[in-house]
């Protein structure tokens, strides 16, 4: 994880909350859950505890993992309008039809609501341009082709 990734301040605050989730709530309700399964007996035989321990050893290594990716992080401020880049809210025509995309850092693409990769294929093809430019974007179902017809 040592690369640095670009992510926008949305990004990054919501990195920022699930790491305090995970190291200040969820730690504090799983060692609850471990000391109530103590409190059942053999711990051997008892299904409770190894369940919160390895909800522990999850949350742990999510925790590692947030923390070490916060430190390779380059936050984007703003964008130019003009111009397609991070936070970008894209209209573009293919095929006939218009379809409206935002550009999102790694951790926030959600390709079925339209918020795309800047690190996909489709958002590295439509970074750094303008309204009228057309970009094709090839894909596992073929190339598609789209113009971009408006920036905000």
């Amino acid at each position: 994880m040592g690369e640095q990734q670009i992510i926008s301040e949305e990004g990054l605050r919501k990195l920022e909350e699930e790491l305090h989730e995970l190291s200040t709530t969820k730690r504090r309700e799983i060692a609850d859950r471990i000391e109530r399964a103590k409190e059942l007996g053999d711990l051997s035989e008892n299904a409770e505890y190894s369940e919160a321990k390895e909800a522990q050893a999850f949350n742990e290594g999510r925790i590692a993992e947030v923390t070490a990716l916060l430190k390779n992080l380059t936050v984007v401020k703003t964008h130019a309008k003009n111009q397609v880049g991070m936070g970008s809210k894209i209209t573009v025509e293919a095929n006939g039809q218009s379809k409206e995309f935002t550009i999102v850092s790694f951790n926030e693409a959600d390709p079925l609501s339209g918020k795309v990769s800047n690190e996909s294929p489709m958002g590295l093809a439509f970074l750094d341009r303008k309204v009228g430019d057309s970009v094709t974007v090839h894909t596992p179902k073929g190339d598609i082709s789209y113009k971009i017809t408006k920036i905000s």
